[in-house]
């Protein structure tokens, strides 16, 4: 949950349009080595020359944050990226130097959405330091020492849009995808040590942690609006009050606030996808957004049904298939033909979420120059996201021990920048 403003995609001088740049975010927990225990230790990681507690620190291409919780730190692009390609490089260039800094702490970073053993009652450690009253108001509304705000690590990938015109056109496209998103990305199968019986557990906590307040999440997949002035009417001002009478020094009152699935940024004119559970290593992440990227192009450039089609799907249906993709990822049978046809997919009956993805990808992607990226998405695509190639490794009663060692191997994955196939660890 990243609630600080970064720089905006565009600027006076320069105006980014669509898929023009991208911003992208990864979120890491920091674990001890030998228990794979949370360590609440990313305060060490960012601080400023004088030794002074920061919310960020630079490196050039790539930046350092903090997070809510005290065992996860953020990596992000500092500024837009003017592509994806070979992005994945410079991710894990910075997750390896971290990873060296944490040897003298006896840990290291630890991948996927959710904690497969964190209690976060007992260990949750909340950031102490610049910007902590954001943090300190969330916790007093909401009591951040549950799995829907203390354990669950993501990627986020920031779009812009030039006008509202553009913003419309995105956001249509967006909302389409959502749904889908799942299926290519979950990877928390496993919570308080047992398998959850959902393929993306991260996201099923994550959509009830502000159960309280419903206006700030909504249905997860955003509601059907597609100018700025009818998006703050209808989703930020409605957001804004119901949150009000818990928050009386207004410090909520801000667009990161948004839970949806897909939030708009109007102060930097851009949109953040939330909903990408984070992978084994930035190369599978890197493959997901590049298979992501490149349908939401395609729909927003009108590739198979024009953009008012796409605007009349209400985000109930949508949300009802987020939902089935979240338990069962691939295998999510879908029901509705009109759904495929805005993607160009004939289909007689019972397709699969996993058939459509392959037709996508074959449909939209070119990456015979980017072969560990071919690779990456191949085994999601075969073998399954990494939940399911978690579960394969692991069976369906595993014992603390099993998962600790199949972790483990992913932290592994991590470090190696390696793709996970549980026949053949990293």
């Amino acid at each position: 949950m990243t609630t600080k403003t970064l720089e905006p995609m565009g600027s006076a001088a320069k105006t980014l349009h669509l898929f023009e740049a991208y911003g992208v975010e990864m979120e890491y927990m920091i674990v001890d080595r030998d228990t794979l225990r949370v360590k609440p230790i990313s305060d060490k990681l960012i601080y400023d020359e004088v030794g002074a507690y920061v919310s960020d620190v630079e490196f050039g291409e790539i930046a350092w944050s903090n997070e809510l919780v005290l065992h996860v730190i953020e990596l992000k692009t500092q500024e837009p990226a003017s592509s994806l390609l070979g992005l994945e490089h410079s991710f894990q260039q910075h997750v390896r130097h971290i990873n060296q800094l944490l040897e003298k702490h006896n840990a290291m970073l630890l991948p996927t959405g959710a904690h497969p053993l964190m209690n976060p009652h007992e260990e949750t450690r909340l950031w102490l330091h610049e910007h902590n009253v954001v943090y300190e108001a969330y916790n007093r509304i909401f009591d951040c020492r549950g799995h829907g705000w203390a354990n669950l690590q993501s990627t986020h990938l920031n779009l812009p849009f030039g006008n509202d015109e553009e913003f419309g056109k995105l956001h249509a496209a967006i909302r389409m995808v959502l749904p889908l998103i799942p299926a290519l990305a979950a990877s928390s199968p496993i919570l308080d040590g047992k398998v959850s019986g959902l393929l993306d557990t991260r996201l099923e906590v994550y959509r009830h942690n502000q159960h309280k307040i419903p206006a700030i999440a909504g249905k997860v997949v955003p509601e059907a609006v597609f100018t700025k002035q009818d998006y703050e009417k209808q989703i930020l001002q409605k957001m804004y009050s119901a949150v009000a009478p818990y928050d009386a020094e207004g410090v909520l009152q801000e667009e990161f606030l948004n839970s949806r699935g897909a939030i708009a940024r109007f102060d930097r004119n851009a949109i953040e996808i939330r909903l990408i559970d984070i992978q084994e290593s930035p190369l599978a992440d890197l493959a997901v957004l590049q298979a992501v990227v490149a349908v939401m192009q395609a729909l927003a450039s009108e590739r198979w049904v024009n953009i008012e089609e796409l605007k009349k799907w209400d985000e109930h249906k949508l949300s009802d298939l987020l939902l089935r993709v979240i338990r069962s990822g691939q295998e999510t049978i879908i029901t509705d033909q009109e759904f495929n046809r805005c993607f160009g997919f004939e289909c007689l009956e019972n397709c699969t979420v996993g058939e459509l993805w392959k037709h996508l990808v074959q449909e939209t992607l070119e990456l015979e120059d980017q072969p560990d990226v071919a690779y990456a998405l191949n085994v999601i695509l075969s073998r399954g996201c990494l939940a399911k190639r978690i579960l394969d490794a692991l069976g369906e009663n595993p014992s603390e021990a099993a998962i600790k060692n199949v972790y483990a191997g992913l932290a592994r994955c991590l470090q190696q920048g390696d793709v996970f196939i549980p026949e053949k660890p990293c």
